[in-house]
């Protein structure tokens, strides 16, 4: 394919609808103005189906004139070099956006995906919710002080850090009205509402087609 194609499951559950990861990168492309199509993978046997695009069996990955990658940041930040929307040229404003977007992947979603993993298992007080509060705190000090991560404007620093925060089960204790404000104003941008509605109708879709199968 040569044009802009994210890839993701042709069909999952309702519980992950909305938030399965390929949204990252459908939210980009709305930002930026990118055209780009959706190609799919089948949900079943999904950890082994395409290892050769995803050594992990996960989605998405990106495919674009030539270039493939995997991981929902990685294409975040090749996007992001084909959009002045997404990150900016100067020198100042990219490192800035380079730091966010690397802090919401390693200092915040590095706690946030195993704490949720073991609060869904039962484990509702365990080991990392301290480590959890902590990286929230710090984050509802900087965004206390400033409407944006990176140079002073929306950039993916800010897409990435509210989509890893947008779990609300994460934000679920403690009282951070700063944190609160900075994902409803970054989630009511009309990029993520589109992304995430036609994430939904993707999905829903699939829902249509296995129940003509079945009957």
């Amino acid at each position: 394919m040569s044009e802009l194609t994210i890839w993701t499951l042709d069909w999952v559950p309702e519980g992950p609808r909305g938030f399965v990861r390929d949204l990252r990168l459908r939210w980009a492309c709305e930002e930026a103005g990118l055209n780009y199509a959706i190609g799919t993978i089948p949900f079943d046997g999904r950890e082994t189906n395409h290892l050769e695009h995803q050594p992990f069996g996960q989605v998405p990955y990106l495919q674009d004139e030539g270039v493939e990658m995997f991981e929902s940041g990685a294409g975040l930040l090749h996007l992001a070099g084909k959009s002045e929307r997404l990150m900016p040229r100067d020198p100042v404003g990219k490192a800035q956006t380079l730091q966010w977007t690397i802090a919401a992947l390693n200092s915040v979603e590095m706690v946030s995906v195993p704490w949720w993993f073991l609060k869904m298992c039962g484990d509702k007080d365990n080991g990392l919710t301290g480590w959890l509060r902590q990286r929230l705190d710090h984050l509802e000090r900087v965004l206390g002080e400033q409407e944006w991560l990176a140079a002073g404007r929306f950039t993916i620093a800010d897409l990435l850090m509210a989509d890893v925060l947008r779990v609300s089960d994460i934000r679920a204790f403690g009282d951070r009205p700063a944190t609160e404000a900075y994902v409803k104003r970054v989630t009511d941008r009309p990029a993520f509402k589109k992304a995430q509605a036609d994430q939904i109708d993707h999905f829903e879709a699939a829902d249509r087609e296995r129940q003509a199968r079945a009957s």
